[in-house]
């Protein structure tokens, strides 16, 4: 194979404070009582591809189909609302609890809290999750993108009554263009999911918001009668959406967890980089960090998901753009009898990874590492729908990103 999958089974020295409180149950409740509160807050679809299963030599394969949410074709939203809700307890002194949708968007709470300003980096899912949330809410958001940026994901942003900006400069940068803006502004705020030192309580907001879709599979996989998933498969960008799944499945498992496999697109693999050197220090990947899978193009990651990956994940991934562009054409077209998912070039890398490592000879010792057999129940997060129509369609109807044989 011209231009394969990287891999590295994880044997870092586990952190001593692992920071899987974080995703605790208690937390995790707060978050989806929250989104519950919200009219639009529906619990999206857990395909279940049996046919694939059986193809692919497996016990049983779920996607959890993230093109649901909130009539916004992704789960950033998640993250973002939650985060925009404990913020804003916080500066009242009053519990999440009550700050549900319908107080959030009274005159009473007009009156009581007035406007903040929240800004944020994204490639698009987040940001429009932000300015979204920010919208419905009474809110301001400000949202810068890194270059490369589709129109389509800027003008779904700007609909939402955001103030965007395409940069010339990449994810990370953007990351602190959003933080020197909201150090400059009366009521300002950064709604970002990489945490850095002095910066890691919103993070950690966010990916309590993102538990309320692992609970859900995970709620969905019992009533499937299942029972707990073997393997998981989770992508990273910064990592949060990644340590926010393996921390919720940690607790909710704490004596027997799922196998984790988290996956990066290969221009920006600072977690792999970090596994691949040992030494449990996270690693940073710097440049233009081009891939197809835009969601995933961050070369910093998050300091508090680092310490959970580093010590519950089994392995980790650098994965080409073809590994997406395959996952997104086998969703699109499943084997017959299995619902179709639409996923999107940030949401089928799971899918790719899986059907090769399954069938691939050259990955067969990663296969035996990981335990992948016909009794393996296996669950994958497919975050995002077609947010970029055109790509979307030059990939699985136009053949872009070929598989390397």
């Amino acid at each position: 194979m011209n231009n394969p999958i990287k891999w590295v089974l994880n044997q870092m020295p586990a952190g001593g404070d692992n920071r899987l409180s974080v995703m605790s149950a208690d937390n995790v409740i707060k978050a989806r009582e929250f989104h519950r509160s919200f009219p639009q807050y529906a619990v999206t679809p857990l395909a279940r591809l049996d046919g694939m299963a059986e193809c692919l030599g497996l016990g049983s394969l779920c996607v959890k189909d993230e093109s649901y949410r909130f009539g916004l074709n992704a789960f950033k939203v998640l993250g973002g609302s939650f985060a925009m809700a404990r913020y804003i307890a916080g500066e009242m002194n009053r519990d999440v609890s009550e700050m549900t949708y319908d107080y959030l968007t009274s005159e009473e709470f007009r009156k009581e809290f007035g406007q903040a300003t929240f800004f944020t980096a994204t490639d698009g899912n987040h940001g429009r999750g932000v300015a979204w949330a920010a919208n419905r809410l009474g809110q301001k958001a400000v949202v810068h993108m890194p270059k490369g940026s589709t129109q389509t994901r800027f003008d779904n942003i700007a609909k939402e009554g955001a103030q965007v900006t395409i940069e010339e400069v990449n994810y990370d940068d953007c990351v602190r263009m959003a933080a020197a803006g909201a150090a400059e502004t009366e009521h300002g705020v950064v709604i970002q999911d990489t945490a850095w030192e002095g910066y890691e309580e919103i993070p950690a907001w966010i990916m309590q918001g993102y538990g309320t879709m692992a609970s859900e599979a995970a709620e969905q996989m019992r009533q499937m009668e299942l029972g707990r998933p073997t393997h998981v498969f989770v992508q990273a960008g910064v990592g949060s959406l990644a340590g926010a799944v393996v921390g919720y499945f940690s607790n909710l498992f704490p004596t027997d967890p799922p196998k984790f496999v988290v996956m990066e697109a290969g221009a920006a693999d600072c977690l792999y980089q970090g596994a691949k050197a040992g030494d449990g220090k996270p690693r940073i990947v710097a440049g233009d960090l081009q891939t197809i899978m835009a969601g995933l193009a961050c070369g910093e990651p998050n300091t508090i998901s680092w310490e959970i990956l580093r010590s519950q994940v089994s392995a980790l991934l650098s994965c080409p753009d073809w590994v997406s562009a395959k996952g997104m054409r086998m969703l699109a077209a499943p084997v017959k009898g299995d619902p179709a998912v639409v996923s999107g070039e940030s949401g089928a890398v799971g899918m790719g990874v899986i059907s090769t490592i399954m069938t691939g000879d050259s990955y067969k010792e990663l296969r035996e590492a990981l335990g992948l057999d016909r009794n393996s129940q296996v669950l994958m997060f497919s975050t995002e729908g077609d947010t970029d129509p055109e790509k979307y369609r030059d990939v699985v109807w136009g053949g872009e990103y070929p598989c390397e044989l």
